[in-house]
């Protein structure tokens, strides 16, 4: 046991990027293990595989998907994925959730929440643990996904919890935004929030079965009513409204034939390749404010400095500005 442990240790990198490139799920896992890792050394090796096998993949759509907890992500997108994978598509899952600070998520949790995918040998879920900050949905989430398209999954789906800023940085890293809402509830407009509104490609209305049918689509009514009065963010897609029944498998044909439409309209005016190449832009900035975090953090001069300048800025003895201006010096980047 010990030497496989320690034959394990020394996989190369071309042996990582081959791996994921074949389709081998055990090694497509460990390398996903290796982007998650915050030691030094395993980020490095993890930026020569991402290196290798980033940008080979063809024709992958990256669906993003969010809603308030009850609205049946879980339930739409195990339907959905189902949906794909009879279509002939293989589809990956990655749950964000940057409230977990404990745990990273649960992969039981997401497996059970989606049973049919979590069976199914085209479809592959794994939660994307944060370690509690938006930087960390941005940095290993975009990372998982590059090695999720070259393992040969077209269709990669962001789950997030729909609190919080998370569906920001997650609508910059995907090719189309889907917003769950649902009818009902005190309040037909509930989570309308305008900063979401404004980056949803589609809402959907779940739910609408049942004696539930009119209210949702009452529901999808005033949501198309404020839609209205916003400017999309595309000269070319007006965000659409459809109401869905995730458990009933009720519309989604149609939303994912929109889905459809929405890339092939990009893509024939060249919208859909220059949001690629700005996520890719934004990706490289994000990793360059967390490698420059992480120099200061390693200084030496700050690791002793900064207890006590922390100190003071609580008690109020210094501005945040100032203290900020001497932990600079200290790195000798100012």
């Amino acid at each position: 046991m010990d030497k496989r442990q320690g034959s394990r240790q020394k996989l190369s990198v071309q042996e990582y990027a081959d791996g994921v490139q074949s389709g081998d799920r055990a090694m497509l896992a460990r390398a996903i293990t290796l982007v998650e890792s915050t030691k030094r050394e395993h980020q490095q090796l993890a930026r020569e595989v991402l290196q290798l096998v980033t940008g080979k993949a063809k024709n992958v759509l990256r669906l993003g998907i969010t809603g308030v907890p009850g609205v049946g992500k879980s339930t739409t997108i195990d339907q959905l994925g189902m949906n794909l994978v009879d279509q002939g598509h293989k589809v990956a899952v990655l749950a964000v959730d940057p409230t977990s600070k404990r745990t990273g998520g649960s992969i039981l949790g997401d497996k059970t929440r989606m049973n049919r995918l979590a069976q199914c040998p085209d479809a592959f879920i794994r939660p994307s643990p944060t370690s509690g900050t938006l930087g960390g949905v941005t940095r290993k989430t975009r990372e998982t996904m590059a090695l999720v398209e070259a393992a040969g999954f077209d269709i990669i789906i962001v789950e997030t919890v729909g609190v919080g800023q998370s569906e920001v940085a997650v609508a910059d890293m995907v090719d189309f935004f889907l917003v769950l809402l649902l009818a009902g509830g005190g309040d037909d407009l509930q989570g309308i929030k305008k900063g979401i509104i404004e980056i949803a490609d589609m809402i959907a209305i779940n739910k609408a079965d049942g004696d539930n049918v009119l209210r949702a689509e009452r529901a999808a009514q005033d949501y198309r009513a404020a839609l209205n009065i916003l400017t999309p963010s595309n000269a070319q897609w007006r965000p659409p409204v459809v109401t869905i029944s995730g458990i009933s498998n009720l519309g989604l044909d149609k939303l994912w034939s929109l889905i459809c439409e929405h890339g092939k309209i990009l893509k024939a005016s060249g919208a859909f390749e220059e949001r690629r190449q700005r996520q890719a832009v934004t990706w490289m900035r994000d990793m360059l404010e967390d490698q420059l975090m992480a120099a200061v953090r390693e200084n030496p001069k700050v690791a002793e400095r900064l207890p006590e300048v922390e100190k003071e800025v609580r008690e109020g003895r210094l501005l945040p500005s100032l203290a900020v201006d001497q932990i600079m010096k200290l790195t000798g980047l100012r």
